[in-house]
């Protein structure tokens, strides 16, 4: 092996740095991961069968009011979901920043953020309204939400498709249409890929879709 070959330890730890955003604690890499790769860029709808979608995992989680909050409450709506724990050491602060920002840009009604605590046991409802109250979330628009982890690892890898574990998440906001469909995601912390995450939210809230199209009865 040269010097400038890297060394399989250095590959790995590069890939599960992109793979991760913050972490509570270091853990020892495992052999084999089931961690998606973070989504980067728009998804292509044209094969509907292989877009991930929230009807893959619906949920009932509670928000930072206490209040229950099903899945079912997003169809027909434009959302944006994305993970972070309260007590993150790293950018997760940062991260929501950038989310209140896109949410006082895009004044729709018709868009939402949904965002998912990857440490439960600490982040109770009553943990995240405070946490909510440092970015002036509206409950209406903005949903901190926890639960059960194993289901929120659930819906973070196979609806999200973003690696999540207990204290461990990536930096990317994804996006969906009024179908549930997986739609994109970009990084939230550089500024070039906020951009473009909010031109695709602008994108999809200018799809025209009836409630009829979507099952919704008035």
């Amino acid at each position: 092996m040269t010097d400038q070959q890297p060394t399989w330890t250095a590959v790995l730890g590069l890939m599960l740095a992109v793979a991760s955003g913050c972490s509570k604690a270091p853990s020892l890499p495992a052999a084999s991961s089931s961690r998606p790769a973070p989504v980067a860029g728009k998804v292509e709808v044209d094969d509907a069968a292989a877009v991930p979608n929230l009807a893959d995992v619906p949920f009932t989680l509670r928000d930072q009011t206490g209040a229950e909050f099903s899945s079912e409450s997003l169809k027909g709506r434009v959302w944006m979901g994305a993970i972070f724990f309260a007590n993150c050491p790293g950018p997760c602060f940062r991260e929501n920043q950038v989310i209140a920002d896109i949410l006082r840009e895009i004044d729709d009604p018709d868009f939402m953020v949904v965002s998912l605590t990857c440490d439960p046991a600490n982040d109770t409802p009553e943990a995240l309204a405070t946490y909510a109250a440092r970015f002036d979330a509206d409950p209406k628009r903005w949903k901190f939400l926890t639960g059960d982890l194993k289901l929120i690892e659930q819906v973070g890898q196979k609806v999200f498709r973003l690696p999540v574990e207990l204290g461990v998440h990536s930096e990317r906001g994804v996006v969906f249409d009024r179908q549930g469909r997986l739609r994109g995601g970009y990084h939230l912390l550089q500024q070039d890929r906020v951009d473009l995450l909010t031109a695709l939210i602008r994108e999809v809230l200018a799809e025209k879709t009836s409630a009829a199209d979507l099952g919704i009865v008035p």
